[in-house]
């Protein structure tokens, strides 16, 4: 720390020890400004003290003109402005604290942070979605000037911070972030759910899982997505070994995974956001553990009703709400009729690319996936050739065998003869069922 920030920190502790609040304006800019500064150097404190009481405590100090100054003294080289401090008590919580004054205004327009619509409210011509961002070398994503004030311009500014975090996998600069925070609710209350959605629409696939979490810890996630939101609080088995986790948490892993198989699929990856919301209202606790029984069905409805509210155009909606309603199919071992079905679905690739990514997410098992994949093939044979041409009964009638594995084992052979070609009538199925009884000795 510079020794003349010393000395202002010790000029406010001395108007603090005498009952009035004081302090530098500003800290983290003017640390800045100091550093940049040539042979002249100078420092804006704020403070409740009138003149009368400065200059009690402070012998040198001059009475200013200037509006909004009460004073000036110099001091080793330095010159320290005192400010008048906010004192009504009726004032607006977030401007009762100086953050900006003349002087650091034109620093800030020396430093070429301040971008000109702080000085002009409408620019005409082409909007730059890059204006009044510093420049993505530093690493970080980070508003020009004063955060606070840049988002009060622009609330809309906060949406696509997060946007440029996401697609760029740049962290938020930490006062930017917190004045993201601290403007949520008025971005909520200022910024249309059209325009919101315009800047989330720009947020690539791969990255969409990091822009939801930013939205859920900014606190807008909550506005824009309650019932999303209110998954952190509904627990789930994530695996036996890992135990349990949050809905939430795994609904952001299973859209963090699903891109990895199908890259730039916005919708689908928009579908894993929702494909788990049904869990918020079919969940019950039983026996030890929670159960979330038709929570696809209902999740269904719900998307509907959220996506209707965030002014989706109808196919879009109607495309994301069939794959919520569907993803829970391949979790399940399908049979013949089943995987036909499965496949009669025109989004049915995306759905399996679903449950692969929630499989990742859970670290699971893939068993019944694997069977569906190879059951995949048998969907497109004829279905006649589906069912073997002698049942169970028929094929004990024939072989003289009693009920037991062997009969199944003699159906399941048959069936891949007619697949094959090599059975295709019903005396040839049933010297097939004697021939390969005799062969295989059963």
């Amino acid at each position: 720390m510079s020794q003349p920030f010393k000395d202002a920190i010790g000029f406010c502790k001395t108007i603090m020890r005498n009952g009035f609040d004081a302090y530098v304006i500003n800290a983290r800019l003017q640390k800045v400004t100091l550093e940049d500064a040539g042979a002249e150097m100078e420092l804006d404190i704020s403070t409740e003290m009138d003149i009368g009481e400065l200059s009690k405590h402070f012998p040198t100090i001059q009475p200013s003109t200037e509006e909004g100054i009460i004073g000036s003294m110099k001091e080793g080289g330095v010159t320290y402005y005192f400010h008048q401090g906010d004192k009504a008590a009726a004032s607006h919580p977030e401007e009762c604290v100086s953050r900006m004054t003349p002087r650091l205004l034109k620093e800030l327009e020396k430093r070429g942070e301040i971008p000109l619509s702080a000085v002009c409210p409408w620019i005409p011509g082409v909007e730059d979605a890059f204006e009044g961002f510093a420049d993505f070398s530093e690493g970080q994503v980070r508003v020009l000037g004063i955060p606070d004030q840049a988002l009060k311009r622009d609330y809309l500014l906060a949406v696509r911070i997060m946007r440029f975090s996401a697609n760029f996998n740049l962290p938020v600069e930490a006062n930017t972030w917190m004045a993201v925070i601290k403007g949520a609710r008025r971005v909520l209350d200022y910024v249309s759910i059209s325009d919101i959605m315009d800047e989330w629409r720009k947020v690539e696939a791969e990255s969409m899982w990091q822009f939801v979490q930013m939205l859920f810890d900014s606190q807008l996630m909550h506005g824009i997505l309650p019932e999303v939101a209110a998954l952190s609080r509904v627990k789930q088995i994530k695996n036996p070994e890992e135990g349990e986790e949050t809905v939430l948490a795994h609904t952001i892993e299973v859209m963090r995974h699903y891109p990895e198989e199908l890259p730039y699929d916005w919708y689908g990856t928009l579908a894993c956001l929702f494909h788990d919301v049904g869990k918020l209202y079919t969940a019950e606790y039983d026996e030890g553990h929670w159960t979330f029984y038709q929570h696809h069905r209902v999740g269904a409805r719900v998307t509907r009703k959220i996506l209707t509210r965030l002014r989706f155009p109808q196919q879009d909606i109607d495309l994301v709400v069939e794959l919520v309603r569907n993803h829970m199919r391949p979790h399940f071992m399908l049979t013949d009729r089943g995987i036909r079905r499965f496949k009669s679905l025109d989004e049915y690739p995306r759905i399996i690319e679903m449950v692969r990514a929630d499989i990742k997410a859970r670290n699971g098992n893939y068993r019944e996936l694997n069977h569906n994949l190879k059951m995949l093939d048998r969907a497109d044979l004829p279905e006649e050739i589906m069912e073997p041409l002698l049942n169970g009964n028929e094929i004990m009638r024939i072989t003289e065998l009693k009920p037991g594995p062997a009969v199944g084992i003699i159906r399941d052979a048959l069936l891949k003869a007619q697949i094959a070609g090599d059975v295709s009538s019903s005396d040839e199925a049933r010297a097939f069922a004697l021939s390969y009884k005799e062969r295989e000795q059963l």
